[in-house]
């Protein structure tokens, strides 16, 4: 257990950023930042291009509106990327001797229009939390999406150690994990991470568009997990796609090459080595998977327990008391609830060493388990 005067975005915490915080940009990222200050007692000031963003975005009490004799301690810029530049060197001139940052998804095109445009960059620390919702705007704000989540903080030479720690304070505030790149590290990583995967998604999904009605009747979770993004603002979309191209691009080439040889395996599969291409295309995607941080940062592996829940009121949390009452951790949870069925399927992950207690105990009180991990 911990002390819960520790916990993230908790009211009444002691919040790190003192004074006024002025964001620019109300829509998802801003307007959720204004969320979790304000949460904390932090002075917010908002502003927006569009008056009807930024009144919606007050309404919903993630700030108040600028007033004359304001005096930031910090500006963040929440921006589409178009117009990144712009803002930041506007908010430098306008509030000089204040740190200020931005959240923008690309960091490399920003700061390198600022260095040819000469803006003293003294007070600027780019940053990019990896936080996010499928829809944006102020309405799908919320405090707590940046928590468990990394804050990239792109520092250079010229950075002061107090600006610093005004940026990674707020990454704490809102319960991130402040993580130091440079922005070509950042935009490399981001391109793999994040911005091919939103294509690939995009390209998958849109391969239902033609298909038979009854082919999609037959989908299931997986490609549900692999097509879930594929919802994203495109308008959004083309702006980092643009500004992240070079990297993009790299990642791209070398994934149609890997689709190329997999594609060429299939198209004559009992020619020697096919399978074995095949199966090493397989092992391959296991072998990054198990890379991926897992809870709490690490790389560590679950198993997974599936349990057959009725689509009646109070079930799933049936099942939640049960596995609390065995003492059973959950460290994941995915749903699936096929179309017409009066029941769904609840993959729990859990450790391994608590498999085989799990099921029997769920057993023992009545849960059909759907699926168990081998001995």
């Amino acid at each position: 257990m911990t002390d819960s005067s520790l916990d993230p975005v908790r009211p009444g915490r002691a919040a790190r950023t003192a004074g006024t915080v002025r964001i620019v940009g109300a829509g998802l990222l801003g307007s959720s930042i204004g969320h979790a200050l304000r949460l904390l007692g932090v002075d917010v000031v908002l502003d927006d291009a569009s008056p009807a963003q930024l009144r919606l975005a007050v309404d919903y009490g993630a700030g108040r509106l600028a007033a004359p004799d304001d005096r930031p301690v910090l500006v963040v810029v929440a921006v589409p990327p178009d117009v990144t530049a712009d803002v930041i060197e506007r908010e430098l001139r306008a509030h000089p001797g204040v740190v200020v940052t931005d959240v923008a998804s690309v960091k490399l095109e920003p700061y390198l229009e600022l260095r040819k445009r000469g803006v003293d960059l003294t007070h600027y620390i780019g940053s990019h939390p990896l936080a996010g919702r499928e829809r944006g705007g102020a309405i799908s704000a919320r405090a707590d999406i940046f928590v468990g989540r990394p804050w990239v903080v792109c520092r250079d030479d010229e950075t002061r150690a107090s600006d610093l720690a005004v940026v990674e304070g707020l990454a704490l505030d809102l319960g991130a994990m402040p993580l130091e790149m440079t922005p070509q590290e950042h935009d490399e990583a981001v391109a793999l991470t994040s911005h091919v995967p939103q294509l690939v998604a995009s390209l998958l999904a849109g391969r239902f568009v033609a298909a038979p009605e009854g082919s999609l009747r037959l989908t299931g979770q997986g490609v549900r997990d692999t097509t879930r993004i594929a919802a994203s603002a495109p308008e959004l979309w083309v702006q980092i796609l643009g500004a992240n191209a070079a990297p993009v691009v790299a990642v791209l080439d070398d994934l149609a090459a890997d689709l190329g040889a997999v594609a060429d395996a299939l198209r004559d599969p009992a020619a020697p080595g096919a399978r074995r291409a095949l199966a090493d295309t397989i092992r391959r995607g296991n072998e990054g998977v198990e890379r991926l941080p897992g809870k709490h940062g690490q790389n560590r592996r679950f198993e997974q327990i599936v349990v057959r829940v009725d689509d009646t009121a109070g079930q799933l949390g049936r099942l939640f008391g049960d596995l609390g009452d065995l003492g059973v951790n959950i460290e994941d949870l995915r749903l699936e609830h096929s179309p017409g069925a009066q029941f769904g399927l609840a993959e729990l992950s859990v450790v391994p060493s608590v498999v085989h207690e799990a099921v029997a105990g769920l057993e023992q009180r009545g849960w059909k388990i759907a699926s168990v991990p081998h001995a």
